[in-house]
């Protein structure tokens, strides 16, 4: 076992997943009804899920595409999002 790279995947995740839009929803769904638990299971077997069909996916890709083809191209669609994410909230502040 790689557990290098087991640490540096779970504090990529940890860091990626801090604030975010699932932790948001988790603190809400705990806040409504009172019952930490269920749903910590529930999102704990939705970052399972989701983590292994990124894996998976990743390793088909891996397959097919050269890593730093693929990492040029992941961070050109995270510079676009940020863009777009940035017009739409210059947008809202104008009033259009």
């Amino acid at each position: 076992m790689d557990w290098h790279l087991v640490f540096a995947a779970f504090m990529i995740t940890f860091l990626a997943e801090l604030g975010d839009k699932t932790q948001l929803a988790v603190f809400s769904l705990v806040s409504e009804y009172g019952k930490p638990y269920p749903v910590f299971l529930g999102a704990s077997l939705a970052l399972v899920s989701v983590s292994a069909l990124g894996t998976l996916l990743g390793k088909t890709i891996a397959n097919r595409i050269p890593s730093h083809i693929f990492q040029v191209a992941a961070g050109l669609m995270f510079i676009a999002l940020g863009i777009i994410m940035l017009w739409r909230f210059w947008l809202k502040v104008q009033g259009g």
